[in-house]
């Protein structure tokens, strides 16, 4: 059953201008430390950071209000190239969260759609 759907748009360059300006505070405040470390790997680190910032926004619509904060969620590729998203810490543990991601250099879109665990 699905619970909600989301969908988000991101200026790649008003992220870039956030990173430049607040530095590792905000980063820090938005990525955990493995979607950071996974970003640093990426030829276009500000295009693959926005499109993480539109996923977590989208998760952030469509469950609506469930006290999570940005780095209860988790984003990082599978083995096979996929976004996947895990929710590490929250009463919404027991949902799964269908996340997609796309960039170009100007913008990141992406959009999710929550439905419970089986």
């Amino acid at each position: 059953m699905i619970i909600g759907t989301g969908v988000d748009i991101t200026e790649v360059r008003r992220l870039r201008q956030a990173v430049e300006k607040w530095g590792d505070a905000f980063t820090n405040r938005i990525f955990t430390k493995v979607e950071l470390e996974n970003a640093k790997t990426r030829g276009s680190f500000y295009q693959h950071l926005a499109g993480r910032f539109a996923a977590k926004e989208a998760v952030f619509k469509a469950l609506g209000n469930k006290n999570l904060n940005w780095k209860d969620m988790e984003i990082l590729n599978d083995r096979d190239g996929r976004p996947r998203c895990t929710i590490v810490r929250s009463k919404a543990k027991n949902l799964h969260v269908h996340i997609s991601i796309s960039h170009v250099k100007n913008y990141a879109v992406a959009n999710a759609v929550i439905t419970e665990k089986a």
